[in-house]
């Protein structure tokens, strides 16, 4: 266990003789509590700001600044703030809305922000000293499984591309550059982007020109030809078929079910002076991610999050995917069961260590890393499970029994992380 996870766990136990009464209470109302009116009636007036905000869990903060990038799995963060799951935890999160994931980075790196709604792999990047300066950094928790995709040009539609061995074979046969777009060179994008090409015969490094462009600029930028393809998460990849520039050609879910995507994450500096603060963010967000997934509520935080200080793209481009319906642009339309999920009788938020460590293995299969580094002892540094299981136990979540998981990829590999050094070597495509 390392210093920060013993002194997370020894001011859990030393408050915990004096708060047994009131956690108690909690406990029993929030559980089955889906949404913050249900709470509301619950707690008594004039508690609902002060219910984690007494003894020693006080958050040492209690204006908590967390970055998003427009996408639709900023929701949680969005929903936390907006509905006041925050205050019920005796903080106030006030969403930060960036540029870029390069901005949050640095952000969050150098404290503008306090946490953010960040990519998974871009945390081990950090964490690793990739794409830019090394940081001990933490995820407090997943935020959601699935909903990214990846969008071809209507161009490469009218030359008969419906899936990646067309793709290869339209690229065969043109003597030109075939540029790609992902959102940041260590991130969840450009991994799922560099995987499903790899599995279609395609190699990311040599085959294609690869370029970084911030999501909610990707649709604009396929609008004026600056590229064939790009992986994004939603709303971005259904814009372009409403925009009738491009088709869905894989979705991320199509690659790995249910993977990990993005995270809340911070800096280890953050975490270790403001333990209480950490735990409140993860409860809010908890308890906004429980809300999300009640599917009777889904129109309404797709209307709250197509504002324009959000997402910005309009209601009924978001709430299709949200909901699980899609339709590729190129005549197929299906229930998707595999939709964007933020909690999902709480397997979803859980930080798995062999999700963090798949990351470090698809930095290594692409020459990010040169050496394997200590998958497992770096994702315990960096998964910060002691912390999100004790404010997991405050919300009535269950814990998973197993810090890992099994999940087998488009490829039909396996992944479990049983031997990570073994399954980044593996690969027949890689650096």
């Amino acid at each position: 266990m390392s210093e920060k996870s013993k002194t997370t766990a020894e001011i859990q136990s030393a408050s915990e003789s004096v708060n047994t009464s009131r956690r108690g209470f909690l406990r029993q109302a929030v559980a089955g509590a889906f949404g913050a009116a249900a709470m509301m009636n619950i707690v008594p007036a004039g508690i609902h700001t002060n219910a984690w905000a007494a003894g020693s869990d006080a958050p040492e903060i209690t204006e908590v600044k967390i970055g998003f990038i427009p996408l639709t799995d900023c929701a949680p963060i969005v929903v936390a703030a907006e509905m006041g799951f925050d205050k019920k935890y005796g903080i106030k999160i006030v969403p930060s809305k960036e540029a870029s994931w390069a901005a949050v980075r640095d952000k969050m790196v150098n404290g503008e922000l306090h946490a953010a709604h960040v990519l998974y792999g871009l945390m081990y990047g950090v964490q690793m000293g990739v794409g830019g300066k090394q940081k001990d950094i933490a995820v407090l928790m997943t935020l959601n499984n699935n909903g990214q995709g990846i969008t071809l040009s209507s161009q490469l539609k009218d030359k008969g591309v419906k899936d990646g061995k067309s793709l290869k074979r339209v690229m065969e046969n043109e003597n030109r550059d075939f540029t790609f777009a992902q959102t940041f060179p260590t991130g969840t994008h450009a991994m799922w982007l560099n995987y499903w090409l790899a599995a279609s015969g395609i190699d990311p490094v040599k085959n294609v020109k690869n370029i970084v462009v911030p999501p909610p600029q990707m649709v604009a930028n396929m609008r004026i030809g600056n590229m064939d393809g790009y992986c994004v998460g939603e709303p971005w990849n259904a814009r372009a078929i409403y925009d009738k520039l491009g088709f869905t050609v894989a979705t991320s879910q199509d690659i790995w079910t249910d993977h990990p995507e993005k995270v809340v994450g911070t800096t280890a500096e953050f975490v270790a002076k403001n333990p209480n603060t950490a735990r409140a963010i993860v409860m809010a967000v908890l308890e906004a991610s429980k809300y999300i997934d009640a599917t009777a509520n889904r129109a309404k935080v797709a209307e709250l999050i197509s504002g324009k200080a959000y997402v910005n793209a309009p209601k009924d481009v978001i709430l299709g995917r949200f909901l699980g319906d899609y339709d590729n642009g190129i005549g197929k339309k299906w229930k998707d069961p595999n939709y964007m999920k933020f909690f999902n009788d709480g397997a979803v938020p859980f930080p798995y260590l062999s999700d963090g460590m798949w990351f470090l293995t698809q930095h290594k299969r692409w020459g990010m890393l040169k050496s394997d580094p200590d998958y497992l002892g770096i994702a315990k540094k960096v998964n910060q499970i002691a912390l999100y299981s004790e404010a997991a136990a405050q919300v009535g979540v269950s814990v998973p029994k197993n810090e890992m998981r099994s999940s087998k990829l488009m490829d039909g590999i396996v992944w479990d992380g049983s031997n990570p050094a073994a399954y980044a070597a593996g690969f027949k495509i890689k650096a």
